[in-house]
């Protein structure tokens, strides 16, 4: 499109002028006095300006700017390396010129520029106790009843893990090592805080004095996340032989990051998997004879630790318990099955006819199996209790025929003990 300058009012009379509807009536009318020949003239035409023209007049008053983004309030949202917002990156720029470490000043969109998971080791890296949060929490051994209570009371001061600038936090223990779901506790999640009073009591039962002095108790604070995998804030590790016993010892520790081997802390065992005896679990037994009505009580309590053998990670646990030499029908029971557990708690109680002397020549066979539907079940361990038993198993049955009319409980260790011929290990 071609441009027509407007001539000098002045000096020529071909002089294009644009109509106006804003003029006044004064220069309407000396127009014809200044134009005598102005009718015979043709009607004035617009000026003519190109379509660049027309976009560059009032629109790009400066250069332009970027807009800002919500993710630069929030960098560790940033999908990909962005440059800081112009305060931050001065500051940051100071500081590194002053320290002298970078040696360069190295600007903090560069130091940006590797993938995320290098940013996220490098956060990871400046956090400290203050920034993670401390953990408050109590501990108690009662070796009479083989019980680790830990009681939960608070975190202050954790890191904030949620956009809204909060978490929702909940506590996880573990016992190192071997940890597994069989000895998983934890507490329950509150929601929205970044200082959660828990007060909360988790007992591991079936804990002895050997324990005490090989175990170490891990304490993890993680944020849950419902969308989403739930994330580790920090932890705490307690070697429980500085725990003595009888002793309610008061924690107050700072959180930190500490490397987990998940290959380690998180074993699964296939179904029908042969597991090793110290991973196989324990069982709380109780042994009285009634002198009164002639018969042996044997209580079945619970069980502590069991291995997992179906593929959730979980077991279908019941007891089996059969007194030999075999008596028939009436030597022989089981318990109810529990559901999905690795602790579970029966508190079932059987009876056995047979006089004291009879007694004193048998053997208790005890032996924990997974039910399957539809399927042979499998063996987790079992326990032999008897005259021809040792260690603790023997002195759990003298105990028994010695104090006639008192329960006697004792926990006792899984084994291959009563396990079916093809269960046995070559």
């Amino acid at each position: 499109m071609s441009v027509s300058k407007p001539p000098p009012p002045p000096s020529t009379s071909h002089l294009a002028i644009p109509p106006s509807s804003t003029s006044t009536p004064s220069s309407s009318a000396t127009s014809p006095s200044a134009m005598p020949h102005s009718s015979a003239l043709p009607p004035p035409s617009p000026v003519k300006i190109s379509m660049q023209e027309h976009f560059a007049i009032n629109v790009c008053p400066g250069p332009i700017l970027p807009i800002p983004q919500i993710s630069d309030f929030f960098p560790r949202f940033h999908d990909y390396p962005c440059t800081p917002p112009p305060p931050r990156e001065k500051k940051i720029l100071k500081e590194e010129t002053f320290n002298g470490e970078t040696g360069g000043g190295f600007k903090d969109g560069e130091r940006r520029g590797d993938n995320d998971g290098d940013r996220e080791e490098v956060l990871d890296s400046d956090d400290d106790d203050t920034y993670l949060g401390t953990l408050e929490f109590n501990l108690l051994f009662d070796q009479e009843n083989n019980c680790l209570h830990c009681t939960i009371h608070k975190a202050k001061g954790l890191k904030a893990m949620d956009s809204n600038g909060l978490a929702d936090p909940y506590v996880k223990l573990h016992l190192l090592p071997g940890a597994s779901k069989a000895n998983k506790l934890r507490t329950k999640t509150l929601k929205n805080t970044l200082n959660p009073v828990w007060n909360e009591t988790l007992v591991y039962h079936g804990i002895t004095a050997a324990d005490m002095t090989t175990k170490t108790l891990r304490l993890c604070v993680c944020d849950m996340d419902r969308l989403g995998r739930n994330e580790f804030i920090g932890e705490v590790r307690v070697a429980l032989k500085k725990l003595r016993e009888g002793e309610n010892k008061r924690y107050n520790m700072g959180l930190e990051r500490i490397a987990q081997n998940k290959e380690t802390n998180n074993q699964t065992v296939e179904q029908g998997a042969v597991v090793a005896e110290e991973e196989r679990g324990r069982i709380l037994v109780s042994l009285c004879y009634n002198t009164e009505k002639g018969c042996l009580l044997v209580g079945i309590i619970r069980c502590a630790h069991l291995a997992a053998m179906d593929s959730n990670g979980y077991s279908d646990p019941f007891v089996k318990i059969i007194l030999q030499p075999d008596m028939g029908k009436k030597s022989k029971y089981k318990t109810s099955v529990k559901k999905k557990t690795l602790n579970p708690e029966f508190n079932e109680e059987f009876s056995y006819e047979v006089t004291l002397d009879q007694l004193a020549k048998k053997t208790l066979e005890i032996s924990v199996w997974d039910y399957d539907l539809g399927m042979s079940n499998d063996f987790i361990g079992g326990v032999e209790l008897g005259i021809n038993a040792s260690g603790q198993r023997l002195r759990h049955w003298f105990d028994c025929l010695k104090n006639k009319g008192k329960k006697v409980e004792y926990w006792h260790t899984l084994t291959q003990q009563g396990a079916p011929t093809s269960d046995k290990p070559d």
